[in-house]
């Protein structure tokens, strides 16, 4: 069993750590390295339920998930017979993550670095999975069309939000939803070359304990690359 945390080159597991080369904002790695830092366990430690809603009936290949945190959904699609490429900008929790992946006895590929500079390549994932993800939305689309070129052809985008949040105003708090993507803005770059299969706010199946269990409704979109 290997749980290497790369850098977007993959490295070999054994010269690779969480504070290895980190491809990103190191303002954005701060940010959230300093989130998990404060909680022993920031997430709920179960898969999403959108997640495990949707994948089911897929047969299993290769997974791209972003914003992968503590690893729950990683683990999870790995034992399901995926085999997995989980990136996070925080080393905190790829730590996290692969502990729980060691303690699974399963295999993922771990990439510490921003979905924009991760390098990945490109339309080589089966499937794309961003369950509720912080991406930076920036005036070319860049996470957008990230998300969109990593998916092979016959391969599935799924992205997962929670409902509402693009139509909050910005709070005392500095968040801000103009600042980040939102499933309606990824659905508007599809053309003749997607088909959605899913574009819906649904009843959350939320899981106990963690930040965001307070959140009760989804955004699902789901798309399949035909060519």
């Amino acid at each position: 069993m290997t749980d290497d945390i790369t850098a977007p080159t993959p490295v070999p597991a054994t010269s690779s750590s969480p504070a290895d080369a980190y491809a990103g904002d190191p303002a954005v790695r701060a940010e959230w390295d300093t989130r998990y830092a404060d909680r022993q366990q920031l997430w709920s430690g179960e898969p999403n339920g959108a997640l495990v809603a949707e994948v089911a009936g897929l047969a299993p290949g290769r997974v791209l998930d972003v914003g992968c945190g503590e690893g729950a959904d990683a683990v999870w699609l790995a034992r399901a017979g995926w085999e997995v490429t989980a990136l996070d900008v925080s080393g905190v929790a790829l730590k996290r993550a692969a502990g729980h992946a060691r303690d699974a006895g399963v295999t993922v590929r771990w990439t510490h670095a921003a979905l924009t500079e991760a390098a990945l390549p490109p339309a080589s994932f089966d499937l794309v999975s961003a369950q509720y993800p912080a991406l930076q939305r920036t005036p070319d689309a860049a996470a957008e069309r990230a998300l969109l070129d990593a998916v092979a052809p016959g391969g599935v985008l799924l992205l997962v939000h929670h409902a509402g949040m693009e139509s909050r105003s910005a709070d005392d708090s500095g968040f801000d939803p103009a600042d980040y993507v939102w499933p309606s803005m990824v659905a508007a770059l599809l053309d003749e070359d997607w088909e959605v299969q899913v574009d819906e706010e649904r009843p959350r199946v939320a899981p106990d304990g963690g930040a965001g269990a307070h959140h009760t409704d989804d955004v699902v979109l789901r798309a399949r690359r035909l060519r």
